[in-house]
């Protein structure tokens, strides 16, 4: 026997047009554009432009039907201005008039033509007269290549491989026998097993080989462990070189590109552009205005021809498809509108807990905050917050910022004010800056100064700061 049974509980709903302003929020400028277009292209209700009222007319225009006779029958438009018409097959050239500058014309972004290093290293390759069995190495060494341009799989691995691909036997001297032919191509380091192979194999491509070069290359082929840990002295020492011979082969060594497929990589050449989502104003009276930098985009309203066309049609199906895009292209102006309104409110409160810095620009000026605070203000959840700032950039005077680097933990000194973590990381950059080159401070004396400015940090947290800024280690920021 089955029993009813009657139980009450809570559950969380999201209404459209919440799922709308949750999935457009995180969005940037850019991004919001290319789906404002992706919109009005799907949706026919959806137009460009500000609300205007819809004629009879523009409603008659576009469907004919809808304009009826008395005997509803579709009437036939009589057209008295004739002279209208008469001159549509005059040919253009007739009626063009070379008043166009260069300046009207409009530029738009090449398209970069992307060649990987690979594929650049195989065109060389083919220029050279290798047979097809040397082809076919050559092609799998290169396959083989990390992205810096490094081979770091051994020649027997890669003939075995070779083989069993192939149903061939494929013997490792081959395989090095076309590495030393792969490692003559341009640039200058490719294919290396190591870093020390690839820098040697660029000096050997130096053609003026006097004494510093002679210093340089006996660097790397015999103190290239010591050369890494920067110790300078077992150099000298070990080679007996002078101090200005050392300083002189390390100028050289430092001409030379430890990852030799850089070159080649043309991917860098595609920069996204930062297209800044807000824009700040200030006033006479410091007063600083927060704004939107997207206005010029298009506004968005209802196409009216179609909302008339709701009411009149009788086709079940076309009035059910007409009222679907509607209520879609609503939502989605609503959502548009909305994720305005939040995307300023949490700029204002966050220009209204970092004033000072917006001031000055400043670094130092940064006052500890964090997404509950800003949430706090606006009186929102902190991961609508955390929506509102992913990858959104602010144009100030003093230049583009990012939000996300404007939320920095406190740290509270020695007269017990609490400071940002940024101010504690500029002046350690401060320090490292003016330290002596030949002896650099280590983290316990970076500590141990900072705590005389009033700055009470541990040092692993300094270390920690210390790799945020990539500043390397004390060993490593050794000059001679």
């Amino acid at each position: 026997m089955q029993r009813q049974t009657q139980t009450q509980k809570q559950t969380l709903k999201y209404s459209p047009l919440q799922i709308q302003m949750l999935n457009l929020l995180h969005l940037t400028t850019m991004e919001l554009e290319q789906r404002i277009k992706e919109e009005l292209e799907e949706n026919p209700i959806l137009e460009e432009g500000k609300e205007e009222t819809v004629t009879e007319d523009s409603v008659e225009d576009f469907d004919p039907d809808l304009k009826k006779g008395e005997d509803d029958t579709p009437a036939v438009q009589d057209y008295y201005d004739w002279d209208e018409f008469r001159d549509d097959d005059i040919p253009d050239y007739k009626t063009y008039a070379n008043n166009q500058s260069a300046d009207n014309e409009l530029y738009t972004r090449p398209m970069v033509d992307f060649v990987s290093f690979r594929d650049d290293l195989k065109q060389q390759v083919h220029f050279l007269k290798l047979d097809e069995r040397q082809q076919l190495i050559a092609d799998f060494v290169l396959d083989s290549l990390d992205e810096d341009g490094f081979l770091r799989r051994s020649c027997d691995i890669i003939a075995d491989d070779i083989s069993f691909a192939n149903s061939l036997f494929i013997d490792t001297e081959e395989v090095e026998a076309m590495l030393r032919v792969i490692q003559q191509l341009e640039p200058a380091g490719i294919a290396a097993c190591d870093l020390r192979e690839c820098l040697l194999l660029q000096m050997a491509r130096i053609e003026i080989q006097n004494q510093t070069w002679h210093h340089a290359h006996k660097i790397l082929s015999d103190c290239f462990d010591e050369l890494g840990s920067r110790n300078y002295d077992k150099i000298m020492r070990v080679l007996g070189l002078e101090e200005e011979d050392l300083k002189k082969a390390l100028q050289l060594i430092t001409t030379l590109n430890p990852k030799p497929a850089s070159g080649l990589r043309n991917d860098s050449l595609v920069n996204e552009s930062i297209k800044p989502d807000f824009m700040l104003w200030y006033g006479d009276n410091d007063d600083i205005e927060v704004q939107l930098t997207w206005g010029n985009s298009p506004a968005l309203r209802l196409n009216k021809v179609f909302t008339e066309m709701a009411d009149q049609k009788k086709d079940k199906a076309t009035n059910q498809f007409i009222k679907t895009k509607m209520n879609s292209a609503k939502w989605f102006i609503d959502a548009i509108k909305q994720r305005e309104n939040t995307m300023l409110s949490t700029l204002k409160a966050i220009v209204k807990l970092q004033f000072e810095y917006f001031q000055s620009g400043d670094v130092k000026k940064l006052r500890p905050m964090i997404l509950k605070d800003v949430a706090e203000i606006i009186d929102m959840d902190i991961s609508t917050v955390s929506r509102v700032t992913t990858n959104k950039y602010v144009q100030t005077p003093f230049g583009i910022v990012l939000l996300k680097d404007l939320f920095t933990e406190g740290v509270t000194n020695d007269d017990g004010t609490e400071v940002s973590n940024r101010e504690i990381q500029e002046a350690i950059r401060e320090i490292v800056e003016v330290e002596d080159k030949r002896h650099p401070y280590n983290d316990q004396q970076l500590t141990d100064m900072l705590a005389e400015k009033g700055y009470s940090v541990a040092r692993r947290t300094v270390a920690k700061y210390r790799e945020q800024l990539n500043i390397p280690t004390a060993r490593l920021r050794v000059t001679i």
